[in-house]
């Protein structure tokens, strides 16, 4: 596969993983450009028995770290104009909107594997048996470590709703 159909086939993922993990597009695209810089000049290191996407994922997650370590700064979350639309009340939209942002900082809150095993999980859609292979644990770690972050994340959205 040629260095342009790498980056071409698996740049969304990589921009999606590293969005969930900055919550800002900006700097995950940023961390993307520089994932894929890394990419190009290790590709003859890679073996090609493993999974690119993995790979790519690894170098990624190593490069958000590099950026959390020369930038030192906390993260905010971004803030998008909703579009409230075509039968949804104001408070409605406002009261999922707030929501959706409480969850959000949750998950940038919990503590690691639990983050990024979710993040890995939810927002790149890898299978266990991947997100065990990045970490350099089994399937059935990366499994019920998932479980486990979503079970928090339901445990707090349960404890907001009472609030």
């Amino acid at each position: 596969m040629e260095l342009t159909e790498i980056y071409d086939r698996y740049f969304r993922d990589v921009f999606v993983f590293l969005c969930g993990l900055t919550a800002d597009e900006h700097t995950a695209e940023e961390i993307a450009q520089e994932t894929f810089v890394k990419a190009v000049e290790a590709i003859d290191s890679f073996d090609g028995t493993k999974d690119i996407r993995a790979w790519l994922f690894v170098i990624a997650r190593n490069s958000y770290y590099s950026y959390c370590r020369k930038h030192r700064r906390e993260y905010p979350l971004h803030e998008e104009e909703s579009d409230i639309s075509d039968g949804v009340s104001f408070t409605d939209a406002v009261e999922d909107e707030e929501q959706a942002f409480l969850i959000h900082a949750f998950i940038h809150e919990m503590s690691e594997p639990y983050k990024e095993v979710f993040m890995l999980r939810a927002m790149g859609e890898l299978p266990f048996r991947k997100i065990g292979e990045i970490f350099g644990k089994s399937d059935t770690w990366a499994r019920v470590t998932f479980y486990r972050a979503k079970a928090r994340i339901l445990e707090y959205m349960e404890g907001e709703n009472h609030e």
